[in-house]
């Protein structure tokens, strides 16, 4: 019997399973570097929104209580 045969539709099937695998791995380090980003950027974003809240709590002079709230829990407030 000729081996061959047997062994040539295994190499493609190899072949073909390799290149798939080649795809999947670089679209997933594609998506994995877009979700990154994103997060860096939504990240940044939450900075930025937490800076605004903070000011806008300055100048509505609520700040110090907000600190207060912070610093002393609700069981240590009572206890005073």
């Amino acid at each position: 019997m000729d081996t061959r045969g047997r062994e040539a539709p295994g190499a493609a099937l190899r072949s073909a399973a390799e290149n798939l695998l080649q795809e999947l791995q670089e679209h997933f380090q594609a998506l994995t570097a877009t979700l990154n980003l994103r997060m860096e950027e939504m990240g940044s974003r939450i900075e930025d929104l937490q800076k605004n809240v903070n000011d806008l709590m300055v100048q509505a002079g609520i700040e110090d209580s907000i600190k207060e709230q912070m610093e002393f829990p609700p069981a240590h407030k009572a206890s005073r």
